[in-house]
């Protein structure tokens, strides 16, 4: 249909980056090359992300080889150049869902510049690798990390033994070492301002299958849950399934008032059917130690959580005050 508007009227409706690519990619099928060399202009108009510049380098050959789409992919192949990608990784703030998501980004853009392994593996092993932030990539990632043949292999062991490391310390401690870390050009210990928040997560077999969650969350990161934001973790595993934390800033229904809530969800939808028992603890002062404060058991199917909109039965600014029994060191 935009194609049609655009043989009408040499304009099109849309703006976003994927419809411009459907409306450039229905073009080229077409032969419309007027179009083609519009879409082209309106993406190179639009701010390049790492996400976008990937995209434009994975379209068919047969478009990218189209004389009006070799200014966007030359654009994207300029931003993608060494010395920018090492500027937009280095960066704390680079918006991004999870550490996971930098390295999965970081191998398929080696893959695209440095077609021979022997090249990849020495890029990635000499400068890329320092850029990806390893202690905050999920458990998961990083088994993935170690049969990864674009890494030498002793490269990759060493990589994943320090991230395991750090998970292992408490977190004053990886505080500790993150503060070591920021007056030094090494990031590998501070944290990026993830869309989903990491975990920690220990896994049991025996005596049945089973795992503790740790989510920490930063008195600012509460705070800026209000009124009604809600923070959502990555993701963990048991028993094949994938399961999430979400912390709520909702209102109470009883009391009117807004309230800390906390959730367990499952990541799968459709029909999938999978009972769980559960348990929602937190530390609290003066001892610090985990309080129990729910558990039950809960049979999930695709979409659904369980949680409690009250988690600490108080009001958010009792939750939030100065002296509050839920913060202990900020978090």
């Amino acid at each position: 249909m935009e194609l049609l508007n655009f043989m009408y009227s040499n304009t099109l409706s849309v703006t976003t980056a994927p419809a411009l690519l459907d409306v450039l990619m229905a073009a080229d099928k077409f032969e419309v090359a007027s179009c083609m060399r519009y879409c082209s202009r309106l993406l190179r108009n639009l701010p390049m992300t790492p996400e976008s510049a990937l995209l434009y380098l994975d379209l068919p050959s047969s478009v990218l080889m189209g004389e009006a789409v070799q200014p966007l992919t030359d654009a994207a192949k300029q931003y993608l150049a060494s010395p920018g990608i090492e500027a937009i990784l280095s960066s704390d703030d680079l918006q991004i869902a999870s550490e996971d998501a930098v390295y999965d980004f970081v191998l398929k853009w080696a893959r695209t510049q440095y077609p021979k392994l022997e090249d990849r593996r020495e890029v990635l092993g000499s400068r890329l690798a320092r850029f990806i932030r390893f202690p905050y990539m999920t458990c998961r990632k990083l088994k993935k990390v170690l049969t990864c043949n674009d890494f030498d292999h002793e490269v990759s062991s060493k990589l994943v033994l320090e991230a395991l490391f750090f998970k292992a310390e408490a977190p004053h401690r990886q505080r500790s070492l993150a503060a070591e870390e920021s007056a030094t050009l090494n990031r590998r210990f501070i944290e990026r301002a993830y869309k989903y928040r990491p975990v920690k997560v220990v896994e049991f077999e025996l005596p049945r299958q089973q795992c503790v969650v740790y989510l920490d969350l930063k008195r600012e990161e509460c705070a800026n849950l209000f009124p009604s934001g809600r923070v959502y973790s990555q993701a963990f595993h048991l028993g094949g399934q994938g399961f999430f934390l979400s912390a709520h800033c909702n209102m109470d229904q009883q009391s009117s008032f807004h309230c800390f809530g906390l959730f367990l969800g499952m990541q799968e939808k459709g029909s999938v059917s999978f009972a769980v028992d559960y348990e929602f603890a937190a530390r609290s002062k003066p001892t610090e130690e985990f309080v129990s404060k729910y558990k039950g058991n809960y049979t999930f199917t695709g979409g659904k959580a369980v949680g409690y909109r009250n988690l600490f039965a108080i009001p958010w600014t009792s939750f939030m005050a100065e002296d509050s029994l839920y913060f202990i060191n900020g978090i």
